[in-house]
Formats: C-alpha cells, structure tokens, sequence
C-alpha cells in the first residue's frame, strides 16, 4: 500500500475521474458511508452525534456520513462552519441530499462567536464527535471559529473520529506530533494513508487508530513518487495455509551464530523467535562456555558449539569464537544444511570477538541478517559490508547507525529516510533502521515504514526476537526477501501490541511478545468492512 504525500491523493482523485471515469461524487459517497460504517461498529452505543462540517469537500464527506449515520437510527445534528450558500461542487450536492432525505438533521450555520456559543451546549452533550472540517488538502494552521471549534472539542469527553485526517493536522507532516490540529481518537483516511497517518502519534491531541477504506480509485490512478510504502500490507505472505502435505525441509534452517558469557540469552531468544515463526530447523552455533545454556530455550533447538578463541585466558572464559570456526573444512560443516544466517546476538565486542564477525561475513555467501555485536563489528568499516549479488538485512538501531556510518544518534535521527534509503542503495542490501516507526529500506530505494509496535518493546532482547523473526521469514520466503523482511518487522509489532493488551507495557518482556505471535499471524489487517487498520488493533485496544 502506497504512501501518498497530499498533492499526490488529489492527482489520484483527479485521475479517478478523468482517466477511469469515477465521478467525484462518488468517491465523496464512498468515502461518507465508509466513516459513518466505521462509527457505528466501533461506537454503537453512541447515539448522540454531532458532525462537525467545513465548507469543502472533507465537509462533503461529513455531509454524507451525517445522513447514513440518521438513516441507520442514531440522532445526528451537523454544525456548519460558514453559511450554506457557501458550500460548493460536491460538498454542495452531498449537502442538499442531506436535506433531502434527513430532514431530522439539525443543521447549524456557525458564523461569528455568538453561533459558536450555542454549539457548545451541541458538543458538550455528544456522545460522539465527527471531524470533518479541514482535510489533507488544508495548510496549518487552523484560525478563527476553526481553531475555537477545536478547543471546544478538546473540552468534551465525547471520543473524536475525523474523516481523513484531523483537522489543522499537516497531511505531509512526518512529525510525531501536532498541538494545534484537532485531538482524535480515531481517523477514517481514502485511498492511501498519507505522511501524517503514519508518523503521527497518539497523545491527548492527535490520534489513535487509522484504517484506510478503499472508495473507487484503481490501483493504476495511485501513483506516489516517494518510493514509500506501508510494511503492514506485506503480512499477507504470512497469511498463507501451509501445503498439507509438508515437511520441515520446506520451511528452511536458520542458524544463529553469537553469544558469550554474560549473554548467552540473546541467541537463545534469537532462535526461539526464528523456530516460533515457522522456520522448519533451528541451529544456535555459539561458543562452548555457554552452549548448555542456550539449548536449554527449547528442545527443539539444535546446538553447535564454537571453538573458543585461547589467545588469552580472558578470552576463554568469556567465549570468543576461535578463528579456527572459519577454516574452509570446519566453515562448510558448520554450514551444511543451512539455508539463513543470523548473526550478532549476544557475540560481544570482546578483542577478536569482532574480527570474527567481519570474517564470518566475508566468507559466507549465504542470506544473512547482521545485528547487534556483528553490526557494531562494521564501525567505520561500512565499506565492507555489500549486498551485491547475495541477500543481506542488517537491523540497526539509531546508536548502531550511527556508529556504522559515522554520525550521532541526533544526526541519524534528523533525517532516517534519506539515511536508510541512501545506505541501502549504496551498500545493494536491505536496512531495517529500528526505532519509532521502523523504516525498511530496500536495495532499489523503495522504503516499508511499519507501523505496528509500541513502548513495551524499549526493553532489551527486542532487537534479538526481530532478527530471528526475519531469519525465519527469509527462510520460508527466499524469493520474496522484501516482503518477508517488511512482513517480519509487522508481526514483531502486532505480537507487542497483543502483549501490551494483555499485559501492561511496563511489565512485557521481549520473550512475552513470543506468545503472541500467534496472535500476530491470524490477525487480519483488512477487516469485513473493507477497511485497512494501518495504526491500532481492530477490536483490541491497547494497556496504557
């Protein structure tokens, strides 16, 4: 699913009606009756609505949500910002039908402060709020009996859902936040999510969950030239029934190459994660001090002992992998069999510990994920690390960023899209630059932002769950490693965000998001309605 900027979303309707001959109207219907659909089976107790409205095409579409939403019983009054006669095109037919066929609908004009003073009584009383008085086209911000509609919707316990994008809100804004849009604890978007939808965050004065309903554009009219795409829509691959007639050879062996003493736990979770997503065999090669400990995360679990390093005592006591794991004979037995490789969990930064990643790498040719202490092995040598005719996925986060490419964490968190695209592109690998809003750059410029996730995962072992999730899908998936990457990075999020709804997002351990991962899997980001929940859980709301 593409991600559009505004300029974009109005060629997309332009082209729908010009080339394909959808009439604008039509899509102004679609989209009213997707908003009145959604507020009536995500708030079916409320039977007082109030429809805030603007004089252009978003409040077209409040217009037509005001009337479905009367047509199916719930009491509905709709204010007006302006006079009537000041409504044109569409908006101004969607509104005439509205008085047509809903003659119950109050319908207020608010012109000046004394107008605004009897809406207040209107909104305070609502047991559901209706935002459609700006959207994506709109430039912040908001002013006049605007801007004092929004404080008195701040004012009112009544939940907020905007039609497209809440109101004030920039459509091509990448910010987390904006203070001065409307608040809104729902949003209904068309066609595409836009910048906003999926960087935006939920406080007291933005939004909650989005869903993207689809209203008659084909796809051959959405054309978005950022090269930016929603992750969540590749899960699909992950929805797949397995043949019946199967066998753990077709699901792929992963082997997790880390760990030393101290750390034995992030190979162990590693491959836990790889051998819950569906990867048919799991081999954990880690140093011989900690061997044990690592197989004893599940008896499914293969273990390879490394041979430790004895240069000095320091380094056998605390497992750094020998060289002698790299000589030819020792290196094609301990990759025998082996489809994925992850390494880095837990391998540790120790002297020769290191060295051993980047000859690991070097002399490997299989699809790899580099993460943790085999990324920090590559700083100030990103000049290693290539992609050129091999898969890899390296899965930094902003401190590992920085240190590979030799900038601060500020500096690589001021511009993540230019800087995951371009390195990407130019190392020819795939990046999964970890943080808010994970971004998953591919080798041909085009980025995944994902959207699934929340502050639960700010514990330790996270990043190890995902890079054993991704070894796994990689696996299963090895001629479609775009999607199986951008598929893994949602699930890893969904499988948090059933966790924290179970549990409390201060007590979620990054083990705990196992145990969700089923709930991940059968989790359907289209729901019957048709819409896409690109933010949010469809009937699951979230511990806070």
């Amino acid at each position: 699913m593409e991600i559009l900027t505004s300029e974009e979303m109005g060629a997309a309707d332009r082209r729908t009606a010009e080339q394909f001959g959808v009439p604008l109207a039509e899509l102004m219907e679609n989209a009213g009756t997707a908003v009145a659909r959604f507020c009536l089976h995500r708030y079916p107790a409320s039977r007082r609505v109030v429809v805030l409205c603007g004089k252009g095409n978003n409040g077209g579409d409040g217009f037509v949500a005001a009337r479905v939403l009367a047509a199916a019983g719930v009491g509905v009054a709709v204010l007006l910002l302006g006079r009537e006669d000041e409504v044109k095109g569409e908006a101004a037919a969607a509104l005439a039908r509205l008085r047509a066929e809903a003659a119950a609908v109050a319908i207020g004009p608010l012109l000046d402060e004394a107008g605004l003073a009897a809406a207040s009584g209107a909104i305070a009383s609502a047991e559901l709020l209706v935002d459609a008085v700006v959207g994506t086209g709109f430039r912040p911000p908001l002013r006049g009996l605007a801007a004092a509609l929004r404080e008195l919707a701040a004012k009112s316990d009544a939940p907020v859902v905007a039609v497209d994008l809440p109101s004030g809100w920039d459509a091509d804004s990448t910010a987390q936040t904006a203070q001065d849009a409307f608040r809104a604890d729902a949003v209904v978007t068309f066609t595409a999510p836009k910048l906003a939808h999926v960087f935006g965050h939920l406080t007291s004065a933005t939004f909650g969950p989005v869903v993207v309903a689809e209203i008659g554009s084909p796809a051959e009219a959405i054309v978005s030239e950022s090269g930016l795409s929603w992750a969540g829509a590749a899960k699909a691959i992950a929805e797949q029934p397995r043949n019946v007639n199967s066998n753990k050879g077709m699901y792929g062996h992963v082997l997790v190459v880390g760990g030393s003493y101290g750390t034995a736990g992030a190979p162990a979770m590693a491959s836990l994660a790889a051998l819950r997503t569906g990867a048919g065999l799991v081999t954990a090669a880690v140093p011989e001090v900690v061997a044990d400990t690592v197989a004893s995360i599940a008896p499914e679990l293969m273990v390879r002992p490394l041979w430790q390093s004895a240069a000095t005592r320091r380094q056998e006591r605390y497992g750094v992998p020998s060289e002698s794991n790299l000589e030819p004979e020792r290196l094609k037995q301990l990759l025998k069999g082996i489809d994925v490789i992850a390494i880095g969990p837990g391998l540790s930064t120790r002297e020769g510990a290191s060295k051993f990643a980047r000859e690991f790498v070097a002399k490997t040719t299989l699809p790899m994920v580099i993460d943790a202490d085999a990324l920090n092995a590559f700083a100030g040598r990103a000049n290693l690390l290539d992609g050129s005719g091999r898969t890899l996925v390296l899965t930094p986060h902003p401190g590992e960023m920085a240190r590979l490419v030799g900038l601060t964490v500020s500096e690589v968190e001021a511009d993540r899209i230019h800087l995951a695209r371009s390195f990407a592109t130019e190392h020819k690998l795939t990046l999964v630059l970890k943080g808010w809003r994970t971004l998953i750059a591919h080798p041909d410029g085009r980025i995944a932002v994902n959207t699934s996730g929340n502050p639960a995962m700010a514990k330790g072992g996270s990043g190890d769950i995902l890079t054993g999730i991704i070894a796994a899908m990689l696996a299963q998936f090895p001629e479609d490693v775009a999607r199986a990457v951008e598929a893994a990075v949602a699930l890893h999020g969904l499988a948090a965000d059933f966790a924290a709804q179970a549990m409390d997002e201060h007590t979620v351990l990054a083990t705990d998001t196992l145990a969700h991962l089923s709930d991940a899997f059968r989790y359907r980001v289209k729901d019957a309605d048709g819409l896409t929940w690109i933010c949010g859980l469809n009937g699951v709301e979230r511990s806070r």
